[in-house]
């Protein structure tokens, strides 16, 4: 396996793994609606020793409580859906299709703004690294997909497709 092909198939395995920890949280979500919230705002509290007539834990406490169950089934379709998109774009990167690196390409940069923006509001290691990641995905990306055009559709360093 020539190096590209490596970097794209990592960008796949990247890809995957954002699919499969939204997928777990969605499940998380649904078993929400199954037991109910009480249950997990008391274990939180338990494990946390929060103060929950705090200010910060408080605004926490009633975003759980305002949660109806309508809501919750939506933010579990929400999760599956971006879960299957991930899924399929890194199917796709892992099948060296040229529409997966059209997708990641938009995919990735469609986040730059948003990150840019939360870096003006405040300055952090994390939000510094997110960025500096996506970028590195988006550019690698944009670079391989480059290599796809130019060499007619036919990726120059890999003869399966």
């Amino acid at each position: 396996m020539k190096r590209e092909l490596r970097g794209v198939r990592v960008v796949a395995a990247m890809e995957a793994a954002k699919g499969i920890v939204v997928l777990l949280a969605g499940f998380g979500v649904v078993e929400l609606l199954h037991y109910g919230i009480e249950p997990v705002i008391d274990e939180l509290v338990r494990h946390t020793h929060l103060n929950f007539a705090s200010r910060y834990p408080r605004i926490f406490l009633d975003l759980l409580e305002d949660l109806s169950d309508q809501r919750l089934w939506g933010l579990a379709a929400l999760a599956f859906g971006y879960a299957s998109m991930r899924f399929i774009e890194a199917y796709g990167l892992w099948r060296e299709r040229r529409w997966a690196e059209w997708f990641a390409v938009a995919s990735g940069g469609l986040y730059i703004p948003f990150e840019l923006y939360e870096l003006a509001k405040g300055l952090s290691w994390l939000k510094l690294a997110t960025l500096a990641i996506n970028l590195a995905v988006v550019g690698y990306m944009s670079y391989a997909l480059w290599l796809t055009i130019r060499s007619g559709g036919q990726r120059a360093s890999s003869s399966l497709r």
